[in-house]
């Protein structure tokens, strides 16, 4: 969560810096050639990332992939049943609190210099007490996504920067008839719904807990009830696709956004703007770009959320795992990586995609990287999954019609209460 900001601020562009040769290792370097391991992502990933792990190591890579739900509840099932989901797993920012107290994963302390830690500084959001349990490998924070055509087409010149321009520009844009939903709202009962409700809450001018984590979001006149009831009037105002109540934000980008059915992303994923602006893997090519997080006052605010890779200490082949988190990690795999939307971690990749003078949307990401936040300033707690569990299915139950605002944040807060019991 304790996310750096000054080095948040770089580029986004769909370019190969490095070949994949250029990525291998010497030949003298595998000790591990033969060996096979398993790696569980979620989609999508690099198509050549097996191939081109085997030849930098000599290891075998078998590499599992699906949602970002979908691969949560996997890794969540078999470490409770007390198997390895995989040789290496993705590991969330969430995840921290509850994993360091299960004692799922093997430290990485001796996996990872001084040096990768220095320049890959988030590696702080996955340290308790000493001990680095994930390494990140793609970088997050929230800006919104517009789809500059629509918004020329519509007549829109002026980026909005409060809540009020943006809804007047999305109007705008679905009254010209060219895109029916121009909002990208995830309302389904998984993560991406949570995580958009925590940046409307913000930009509503508050915070989901106090210093003593109470929560803050109940009251009619709190920033989190405001921004709930908000998402349900762009709803009901034909803004948002009503079958947002069913997709996730990753189908809702690929779907929706990727195909110019929608036109602003609240909660955009500027590591994105790469494959979106890709004619290849997107209609949309050359169209899109990020624009600050507007919020009701016109300051803006965003949050970020670290992705990593960690290994499940009853892991078969924890040795060779280690050689895939320092491959992957490694500031020429993010260079190669970053053409297939993932955000480097390392600021020595960052500085470099940054001199090569290919950002897209600098300007904007500029200005929102030192408003980068917190979401939890003292890390993710260990009841986070039963409280984002209880605000995205509260929100959909919301969306459709089977409870009201003030129902769904007091089910939340019993929830909060609930867990923290526990």
């Amino acid at each position: 969560m304790r996310l750096p900001k000054s080095e948040l601020i770089l580029a986004f562009t769909a370019i190969l810096i490095t070949s994949a040769s250029g990525i291998a290792l010497a030949e003298d370097a595998k000790p591990f050639a033969g060996q096979s391991i398993s790696v569980l992502l979620p989609s999508p990933q690099d198509a050549n990332m097996a191939a081109d792990f085997e030849k930098a190591t000599g290891i075998k890579l078998d590499l599992q992939t699906a949602s970002w739900d979908d691969v949560s509840v996997k890794v969540s099932t078999a470490l409770l049943a007390g198997t390895a989901p995989a040789d290496v797993t993705e590991f969330d920012w969430s995840w921290t609190g509850q994993f360091s107290a299960t004692g799922w994963y093997t430290p990485l302390n001796d996996t990872i210099d001084a040096a990768t830690l220095e320049d890959i500084k988030g590696s702080t959001i996955f340290t308790v007490n000493s001990q680095v349990l994930a390494i990140p490998y793609t970088n997050d924070f929230r800006v919104m996504l517009i789809n500059k055509k629509h918004f020329d087409d519509a007549g829109v010149k002026a980026v909005p920067k409060t809540l009020d321009e943006l809804v007047a520009a999305a109007k705008a844009i679905k009254a010209k008839g060219n895109v029916k939903y121009p909002i990208g709202l995830p309302l389904s009962p998984t993560e991406g719904a949570s995580t958009s409700w925590y940046l409307l809450t913000k930009a509503f001018g508050g915070d989901l807990f106090d210093k003593d984590m109470k929560p803050q979001f109940v009251s009619p006149d709190s920033a989190g009830y405001k921004a709930m009831a908000f998402e349900l009037m762009l709803l009901k105002e034909g803004l948002v696709d009503p079958s947002a109540t069913v997709l996730k934000d990753s189908e809702i980008n690929e779907t929706l956004f990727a195909k110019g059915l929608t036109s602003i992303m609240i909660s955009g994923e500027p590591g994105r703007l790469g494959q979106f602006n890709d004619p290849a893997q997107s209609t949309v090519g050359g169209q899109v770009q990020a624009i600050p997080v507007a919020t009701i006052s016109g300051k803006t605010r965003s949050f970020g959320l670290l992705e990593g890779l960690g290994i499940p200490k009853n892991a078969q082949n924890p040795e060779a795992a280690k050689e895939f988190i320092k491959w992957m990690t490694s500031k020429e795999y993010q260079i190669h990586n970053y053409g297939n939307g993932v955000l480097p971690t390392r600021t020595s990749a960052l500085a470099e995609l940054q001199n090569a003078g290919k950002l897209v949307s600098g300007e904007a990401l500029v200005e929102q990287a030192p408003t980068v936040e917190a979401l939890f300033p003292s890390g993710a707690p260990t009841w986070y999954p039963q409280f984002s569990l209880a605000v995205n299915t509260s929100i959909n139950s919301a969306a459709k019609g089977e409870i009201t605002v003030d129902q769904a944040v007091q089910r939340i807060a019993q929830a909060v209460t609930e867990a923290m019991k526990q």
